[in-house]
């Protein structure tokens, strides 16, 4: 499983990082995000990308776990 970690990060940038850990083509990833915008603008690109989502919120931000459907 690949972890990207894009707290602390303004869009596009989420979705860059996001992007480049896609190109590996993984079965699983899971993004760290703290802002609704790029949690919003990450779980729509895992979508359209062919990923089954689900998004844990807690104090420190969002988990976003993707599977490849």
């Amino acid at each position: 499983m690949i972890e990207v970690d894009v707290r602390g990060l303004s869009c596009p940038m989420p979705l860059v990082e996001t992007k480049k850990a896609l190109d590996s083509g993984p079965d699983n990833l899971t993004v760290l995000a703290d802002s609704g915008t790029a949690k919003a603008n990450v779980v729509a690109m895992l979508r359209d990308s062919g990923y089954d989502v689900t998004v844990d919120e807690s104090a420190e931000g969002y988990s976003i776990k993707a599977t490849r459907a």
